[in-house]
């Protein structure tokens, strides 16, 4: 299959600020442009996140981490050049089945509302809001530091969660 998805190898990490940065310039039509600085593949390296890569070299990724006991995917990006072939779909997919083997009650993220390829795309992959009464300290960390950050300023942001089966019952 072509551009098949795969953990990072330490190679892999140096070129994903690139990717990410080509994919933000798709937001720029929607009046999204982002504040300066590093980017979330940087941030997610220096933290030690785990990474999924699609393709060798790589041409799109998806960073995991851990919070609140759950699966929590930081950030999918794909080369703006090859956006809309199914590499995404193809990430998120792993990091599902993934979160699903490691035994995680479901996967979490934080996104755009409206932008479709952000809170409507992962609707339809089978992710819903999360009421804010659900969140845990992690999440919430997460979403006040998007605050601080101004990332709330540039559009309505929601937390999304995908439940999970538990380990057995299928």
């Amino acid at each position: 299959m072509e551009h098949d998805v795969r953990p990072a190898r330490p190679g892999d990490l140096a070129g994903l600020p690139s990717i990410e940065d080509s994919g933000d310039r798709l937001f720029g039509p929607l009046g999204i442009v982002f504040p300066p600085g590093p980017t979330i593949a940087e941030e997610m390296i220096a933290k030690g996140a785990g990474f999924l890569v699609a393709g060798d070299p790589p041409v799109g990724f998806a960073a995991v981490e851990e919070v609140d006991g759950a699966t929590h995917l930081e950030q999918i990006s794909v080369h703006a050049d090859l956006v809309g072939r199914g590499i995404g779909s193809r990430l998120l997919r792993a990091v599902v089945d993934g979160a699903a083997r490691r035994g995680s009650p479901g996967v979490s993220l934080l996104t755009f509302r409206d932008v479709p390829w952000n809170g409507p795309w992962y609707a339809r992959h089978g992710f819903a809001e999360l009421p804010e009464d659900r969140w845990g300290p992690g999440l919430r960390a997460y979403w006040d530091a998007e605050i601080a950050a101004g990332l709330h300023d540039l559009g309505p942001r929601v937390v999304m969660w995908l439940p999970l089966p538990a380990p057995g019952t299928g």
